[in-house]
């Protein structure tokens, strides 16, 4: 009976014990480049989106805004992966018609004019695999110097009598990317 007494014992606390383990998760901390996302039209109340993007948000964090993204380079466009951005309907960017589907959207800096490119690639991680051949559309775009700086960088949306801009912002650097319907 002792016997009975002490295996259901042992049982009982092996059970617990592994239910302790996998109760028990490991959860990543903040990432120092927060995910986030914008879309167009900006309010939740809004279902019928024409334009988002799922970026992450690096921080200058005492560091030039050239060293994080060298003029004249292929840039992912933020931190970590490269930005999906998801067209709901047939866009133009310049001349060129875009059909509704999910890309990703990379920038090339410069100092008075960036390049916004939108590619097949998808899932990519940085610009390391950046292929030219998987453009959909470029378009270049003046850059605007602001007073205030921005130390997270951002991207919104605005508006436009044809279309939608999508302006990005980080230190004093300002650019509006055209959409059109």
């Amino acid at each position: 009976m002792k016997t009975k007494s002490i295996i259901s014992t042992v049982a009982m606390a092996f059970i617990m014990l592994i239910s302790l383990n996998m109760n028990a998760q490991d959860f990543a901390k903040m990432d120092k480049s927060p995910m986030d996302g914008a879309s167009f039209p900006s309010n939740y109340k809004e279902s019928n989106k024409l334009i988002k993007v799922i970026y992450s948000r690096p921080q200058l964090a005492g560091r030039s805004l050239e060293k994080l993204a060298p003029n004249g380079k292929v840039w992912r466009t933020g931190a970590n992966e490269a930005v999906e951005l998801t067209l709901y309907t047939t866009m133009a960017l310049g001349d060129t018609k875009i059909a509704p589907g999910t890309y990703t959207f990379y920038v090339i800096p410069g100092e008075k004019e960036w390049t916004a490119i939108i590619s097949t690639d998808l899932n990519v991680w940085g610009s390391y695999f950046y292929k030219e051949e998987n453009d959909v559309a470029r378009i270049t775009v003046p850059v605007i110097q602001a007073k205030e700086s921005l130390e997270a960088f951002g991207i919104a949306f605005e508006e436009s009598k044809d279309g939608v801009h999508m302006h990005l912002g980080w230190d004093k650097v300002r650019v509006a990317i055209p959409f059109t319907k």
